[in-house]
């Protein structure tokens, strides 16, 4: 296989790291990682459930942002600047470009992460909070939210495969709030007692990506253990929801064209 899709992961991950609007983003997640400590000062006997509630909520909602904001000009900023037509001209199928824009992306998110995840458990210890074992629950809610960021990536990457990055954007974050509340709208459709209703809730909540299974920030503010099997059902429903959506725009993207 070529060395190709590494070096556009490499490239894409050094971009964005020179990108100035992500070192703004780590540092007000930092920030509220330190409002959380001094709201947890405040909060008397639930330190820990402050901290780690409010913690996890500032890594999902920064990396959400990031995701969604820098994956939607993926492919856009290669066609704008036009070093796309350099890359394509070598030996690098599209398939192959998309991906490694990809993993250079969620490299990227998953290096953010550890540092907040960091400063998270600076926070915990700075308020005098040892780490116990139920802790792990919180890594565990770490990796769900690395998870449902993989996903919304491959969401936006899919869009901007064919669209613009507002309207990518709109249909990225449209797509994830749907998800958000796809067992609402399948739970609203069985309210109706309507045959064709709650069959179309219940397609609509089989198609969607159901985001709200990968949300255990509670279960991990309250130190409860997540079940095993919910920590493999997510890798796979992720891994499967992310290969499909590759293969997706690959095949979108191998038919644009871009004369």
């Amino acid at each position: 296989m070529s060395s190709l899709p590494g070096i556009v992961a490499i490239n894409t991950f050094r971009e964005a790291v020179r990108d100035r609007v992500l070192y703004n983003l780590i540092f007000f997640a930092l920030i509220m990682i330190g409002a959380a400590i001094i709201v947890g000062q405040i909060s008397i006997g639930i330190e820990r459930q402050v901290i780690v509630n409010l913690g996890l909520s500032a890594i999902s909602i920064i990396g959400l942002i990031m995701a969604i904001f820098i994956g939607v000009g993926l492919v856009y900023k290669e066609i704008e600047k036009r070093t796309l037509y350099s890359l394509l001209s070598k030996p690098l199928p599209r398939w192959e470009f998309l991906t490694g824009k990809y993993v250079g992306l969620l490299i990227t998110l998953t290096v953010n992460t550890f540092f907040m995840t960091l400063g998270l458990a600076a926070a915990l210890f700075y308020v005098g909070r040892p780490f116990v074992r139920s802790d792990v629950s919180i890594l565990v809610a770490i990796y769900f939210i690395l998870l449902e960021l993989a996903l919304v990536t491959a969401f936006a990457l899919f869009f901007s495969c064919f669209s613009s990055p507002m309207l990518s954007t709109l249909f990225t974050l449209g797509i994830y709030v749907a998800g958000v509340f796809a067992p609402d709208i399948r739970n609203l459709g069985d309210l109706t007692h309507n045959s064709a209703i709650q069959s179309g809730a219940r397609a609509i909540y089989y198609v969607l990506p159901n985001f709200h299974n990968f949300n255990s920030i509670a279960l991990a503010a309250h130190g409860d253990a997540i079940p095993l099997a919910l920590l493999w059902q997510n890798t796979l429903y992720a891994l499967l929801y992310v290969v499909l959506l590759l293969l997706a725009s690959s095949a979108v993207f191998s038919r644009r064209n871009l004369k």
